[in-house]
């Protein structure tokens, strides 16, 4: 095995450059390989890297105390490489002095992180259901109404009809006799009867002549 070879020191170096930081790398420096300017850099990038992937406001100080370095200047230079190589992307507060952090790249997993991982997904499960069951109680709700409407609407519909039967019987009554009174129908009767009035009037008085 590489680890417990006689590379072991260049296989925790790549054990560090994949999971660690370089305040990591100088509490092994003894037992590791000299590292060059520019693989200092990239550790240092990588160091702000998993800084940033736990926080959006980085302070200055922190960074300092971390990349072990000692100016602003020298400190801002190195923010600015690591965002010009797109491994992070944010901007630099000079006024508070601090880095602000709207994307970082991620970094490789250690197996102890596994576990962590599984939990964080177990729970973004577990959110999912509980949104999910939401939604279908929400949908329920609202076809419960819209049953209820299309019921209300459905008996409004049925009693307009009935009211337009009910007016257009009433009027089509109206228009088959609009004026006549029940006791009209008797009047020709009465006029039928009036010629044989005068006539027995008329006998009577030529009856009293004669006589």
């Amino acid at each position: 095995m590489l680890a417990n070879g006689s590379h072991a020191a260049y296989f925790e170096l790549l054990n560090l450059f994949a999971y660690g930081t370089y305040p990591d790398y100088l509490a092994n420096k003894g037992n590791l390989p000299e590292l060059t300017l520019a693989q200092k850099n990239k550790l240092k990038h990588l160091t702000i890297v998993s800084l940033a992937a736990r926080m959006k406001c980085i302070p200055y100080s922190m960074l300092l105390k971390d990349l072990d370095i000692k100016n602003l200047r020298e400190l801002e230079d190195l923010i600015i490489e690591a965002i010009y190589t797109d491994i992070i992307q944010g901007k630099l507060d000079q006024r508070n002095q601090l880095l602000e952090v709207d994307f970082c790249i991620g970094r490789d997993l250690q197996k102890q992180d596994i576990s962590n991982i599984v939990k964080t997904l177990h729970e973004w499960c577990d959110c999912c259901q509980a949104v999910l069951l939401g939604i279908e109680q929400q949908v329920l709700r609202v076809n419960q109404y819209k049953e209820g409407h299309r019921k209300t609407q459905q008996q409004v519909e049925t009693e307009v009809a009935n009211i337009k039967k009910t007016l257009k019987a009433t009027a089509s009554t109206s228009a088959q006799d609009p004026d006549q009174h029940p006791m009209d129908r008797d009047t020709p009767q009465l006029v039928e009867q009036r010629p044989s009035i005068k006539k027995l009037s008329k006998a009577k008085s030529l009856s009293s002549s004669r006589h």
